[in-house]
């Protein structure tokens, strides 16, 4: 599916008033995250993936793949998968309730089409990515496998390994995508454990190296193709995604304190005033 940039701006302003709705609804969730991914998870699914919900399978056989590691960040999963058809928009409305199959971090048990594992116990998305992208190398399936980390998820050790492992068995249809905010949980990333160079370190390890203004739907877009274009040439690729926590809300923007937390009614209703109503409408 390719969608203009125009197109593409105006899913990502309607995704972002998802987040907000689903989070408000629910009383629980992480905004920041979402927010700041937004676009990049909108370009993905309008853009760059080979895959549809009609032809979506659980194994990925013949399509591309996405896993998302920081599965904390599902409220912009969801959204996009609603707004692509893979899930019923009216869904959005149980988020996170008792019994409703999109709890607070994907999970594979309620068989939700788009999911293909539980995510969200950071450090493993990239070593479950480097076993689909391994796999289809085996089964000579030409698709891709994308993955999307967190830059405070970049201390965990599990990320590294698997980092060696792709490099040393040249799994190149694998591109990951790192969400370099700056902020988790606890502060920033340079406070609570700074990783340094990500640039560097991943160059050091084997990989090719791409940055992008994921911020930017322009950017984003070209980007994607470059990593795709960079696909099949000996090498795994990583995107490093300059976006800002809380993207679009001016009170949400650049700050850790919207890692996960609940959004009250008057919140809700400034952040709905400052994300642009579209054609698409609420759920």
């Amino acid at each position: 599916m390719t969608s203009s940039i125009a197109t593409l701006q105006e899913l990502a302003k309607q995704v972002r008033r998802d987040i907000i709705r689903m989070i408000h609804l629910a009383s629980s969730g992480h905004p920041g995250g979402s927010l700041g991914n937004a676009d990049v998870l909108t370009a993905l699914y309008f853009h760059t993936l080979q895959q549809s919900p009609a032809t979506w399978r659980l194994d990925g056989r013949g399509q591309d793949m996405f896993f998302l590691s920081i599965g904390h960040v599902s409220p912009v999963f969801y959204s996009v998968l609603a707004r692509a058809g893979y899930i019923d928009v009216k869904q959005l409305n149980d988020f996170r309730r008792l019994g409703s199959p999109l709890q607070g971090h994907p999970s594979s048990e309620w068989e939700v089409p788009g999911v293909h594992v539980a995510t969200g116990s950071l450090g493993q998305g990239l070593s479950v990515a480097c076993g689909a992208a391994l796999a289809k190398k085996m089964n000579n399936d030409p698709h891709l496998v994308y993955a999307l980390l967190g830059d405070g998820e970049a201390e965990e050790g599990q990320i590294w390994e698997a980092t060696m492992f792709a490099a040393a068995r040249s799994i190149d249809n694998l591109i990951a995508i790192v969400d370099w905010n700056g902020q988790q949980i606890d502060g920033p990333v340079r406070k609570v454990l700074d990783t340094g160079d990500l640039d560097g370190k991943w160059r050091a390890f084997g990989w090719e190296t791409l940055a992008m203004k994921g911020n930017d739907m322009s950017d984003v877009v070209r980007v994607l193709d470059l990593a795709k274009a960079a696909a099949g040439k000996g090498k795994p690729i990583i995107i490093l995604s300059k976006t800002e926590m809380g993207y679009g809300v001016d009170f949400m923007q650049g700050t850790h304190e919207w890692h996960g937390k609940p959004i009250n009614d008057d919140q809700a209703a400034k952040a709905l005033s400052q994300l642009p109503t579209t054609k698409l409408g609420d759920f």
